[in-house]
């Protein structure tokens, strides 16, 4: 990234060639911004669970339009160490509607089910990219929200992805915009806050 002496040097080196061109390229790193709307909250009756017979059904079931539930969804509810309404899971509905794929994960077995809180995040895409790159967008912001989160019940996916160092790596250039209802998510994630510096402080030790 770009630092406080390349600028300066290259204020000094435009006021010496006012015609002149220079590639800034090479010194800063192209960002890129992925914003997610946010919406919540649901229960799991609203995504057409029925606490009688304990099965999911699609009649009057909310976000299962396949033209557009798709996206980040955030699980709230009871754990037995942290407490009441925590965020316990961020999860991806990428080929699947956010009803379906919520559906399959077993939240109607949580001791608190009824409590369960769900909020959904629809990613926009100012560039209206075909589907292999908004695949990648939703996949990075998952990724992203998990590693920089830790939600108790995304063990497992914070493992994996503190140990694909590759992958980590290829976050240091993001940046994620959480907007509405975004509950307890930070309003912003960058890589160059959760990835560039943590390495700085298992180098050097926090201040």
């Amino acid at each position: 990234m770009l630092n406080l002496k390349q600028v300066d040097e290259e204020i000094i080196w435009r006021e010496k060639h006012p015609k002149g061109m220079r590639d800034l390229k090479k010194y800063v790193n192209e960002i890129t911004d992925i914003k997610i709307e946010w919406e919540g909250s649901y229960s799991l009756e609203d995504i057409g669970f029925n606490d009688i017979e304990y099965t999911y059904s699609k009649k009057d079931c909310k976000l299962n339009d396949e033209s557009m539930d798709y996206g980040i969804y955030q699980i709230y509810g009871y754990h037995p160490v942290y407490g009441t309404n925590v965020l316990l899971y961020i999860g991806k509905a990428q080929n699947q509607t956010f009803a379906k794929r919520i559906a399959q994960e077993g939240w109607e077995y949580n001791e608190d089910s009824k409590n369960i809180q769900i909020y959904i995040g629809r990613i926009y895409n100012e560039n209206n990219s075909n589907d292999e790159v908004w695949d990648e967008l939703i996949d990075t912001a998952e990724r992203m929200l998990i590693y920089s989160h830790e939600p108790a019940r995304n063990s497992s996916n914070i493992l994996n992805i503190t140990r694909d160092k590759e992958k980590l790596k290829s976050f240091e250039d993001i940046r994620i915009f959480n907007y509405g209802r975004y509950k307890s998510l930070m309003p912003e994630i960058s890589g160059e806050m959760w990835i560039k510096e943590s390495e700085v402080t298992k180098l050097f030790g926090e201040s």
